[in-house]
């Protein structure tokens, strides 16, 4: 869940989305004070309204029973859910899934939320809660990190105007555990989604990593079966072994069976890697470096040719001349003037220049 400093105003900043609730004539007029009860308490003759912020990022049952909390603080509760937009969310907290448009209508549609605030700041501010008279904040109360570097909890503010709500944490679910489920089963979400019609292009894989992909769970897939056909042998002998009494009957001398044993263990432990997938990806990395040697050499040499070809081309084109050529240029720089030139008989003409 998050806020931010946004230095809009609340006019332009906020769009609100309103569920029907009933409000008193007085709490509607504008600018004037909410009536309190002696001890402090919002006035029990209108709603109180509560204020609940985040990033609400793939919206799950966490966040659901969190503003469920928060409606039910009072018997008589108006929930206004704030929500940062995406702008913010990626500068101070990273890349969320889902777009602010499509986090704001995940909230319209829980049965908790009475308004929707968009482009909800980071951090609250005395303004803030004026302008939509907020009475409370509920959150968790762990300290929540302010990111614009203003405070040491975004929450410190409502803290010390007594206007801080708590409520509990749903443990065991959070947006960050399910991208890290995502993560972990990429390889099955790939094929998953590669088998309902997407392409590799779709999905960002290139054809070499579709390859390992669809190798490597072919492999999981096989060793799968070799141990279920390992397990269901290993019972067909326990059974044909057994004695009058229940007991194993011993067929083979100890020393071998002990041999068989480590052989066994050896066979498990080749089909543990096997099924877990660490052989075939030791296979594929080998395969990936091979691959990525040979394309490395081959752009390697082809740059090399391509530097030298444009060097070529771009040589100025020169004449050279010839000794016999010079020897003709200077006996008629020589007659020019008024020099007699004795040419050489024994010269031949060149053709190159």
């Amino acid at each position: 869940m998050a806020r931010t400093t946004s230095k809009k105003t609340a006019a332009q900043s906020t769009e609100v989305h309103q569920k029907a609730s009933a409000q008193s004539p007085q709490s509607r007029e504008e600018g004037k004070p909410e009536a309190a009860s002696d001890n402090g308490e919002p006035s029990t003759s209108r709603p109180v309204r509560i204020y609940a912020d985040g990033i609400f990022d793939l919206f799950h049952f966490g966040h659901a029973k969190a503003l469920e909390q928060a409606k039910k603080l009072y018997p008589n509760t108006t929930l206004v859910v704030g929500c940062c937009n995406d702008e913010l969310t990626h500068r101070l907290k990273g890349k969320t899934v889902l777009t602010d448009e499509e986090r704001y209508e995940s909230l319209r549609h829980c049965k908790w939320v009475d308004e929707v605030v968009r482009d909800a700041p980071w951090v609250i501010t005395p303004e803030f809660l004026e302008k939509h008279r907020i009475d409370y904040v509920a959150h968790d109360a762990l300290p929540y990190s302010d990111a614009t570097g203003q405070g040491n909890d975004v929450y410190e503010l409502v803290k010390k105007m007594g206007k801080f709500k708590e409520t509990k944490r749903t443990e065991g679910v959070s947006t960050s555990d399910i991208i890290l489920r995502i993560i972990k089963n990429y390889n099955e979400y790939v094929l998953r989604n590669l088998a309902r019609g997407y392409s590799r292009k779709e999905l960002g894989v290139s054809l070499v990593r579709e390859k390992q992909i669809r190798a490597r769970q072919g492999m999981k897939q096989l060793s799968k079966r070799m141990m279920e056909q390992r397990m269901q042998a290993l019972e067909r002998l326990r059974r044909n072994m057994m004695g009058p009494g229940g007991q194993p009957v011993r067929i083979l001398p100890r020393d071998m069976e002990q041999g068989l044993k480590e052989f066994a263990s050896g066979v498990e432990q080749l089909v543990d890697r096997l099924v877990s997938g660490e052989l075939g990806l030791e296979m594929a990395q080998h395969a990936d470096k091979f691959i990525s040697g040979v394309i490395s050499n081959v752009e390697s040499s082809y740059s090399k040719f391509e530097q030298a070809l444009t060097k070529t081309l771009r040589m100025p084109i020169t004449r050279k001349r010839q000794p016999a050529r010079r020897a003709k240029m200077a006996a008629l720089n020589n007659v020019k003037k008024g020099a007699v030139a004795k040419p050489a008989s024994n010269r031949r003409r060149s053709l190159l220049w």
